[in-house]
């Protein structure tokens, strides 16, 4: 079953890692350093341009990728079957 995590983008339910609520997982230093990191490392895809209310690790085909997403991690539980 796929994820859809706003604008044209669905990743598939299998590789998702977890999804995080950036207000409230930013506030650690070491969630800041792995965003940070992963954007560095050009692994970060938004999904919109809108202000950013989540953030969801993936791995698709052993490759860590992170999409923001505009939708709230309460909205993408619900949508997901198996998170």
């Amino acid at each position: 079953m796929y994820l859809f995590l706003g604008g044209d983008v669905s990743v598939w339910e299998n590789d998702v890692i977890g999804v995080f609520d950036m207000d409230n997982t930013t506030v650690a230093k070491s969630t800041r350093e792995f965003l940070s990191r992963t954007q560095k490392e050009n692994k970060v895809i938004n999904v919109t341009f809108d202000l950013p209310k989540s953030f969801c690790v993936t791995e698709e085909q052993g490759k860590e990728k992170v999409y923001i997403s505009q939708l709230a991690p309460s909205t993408l539980k619900k949508r997901g079957g198996t998170l």
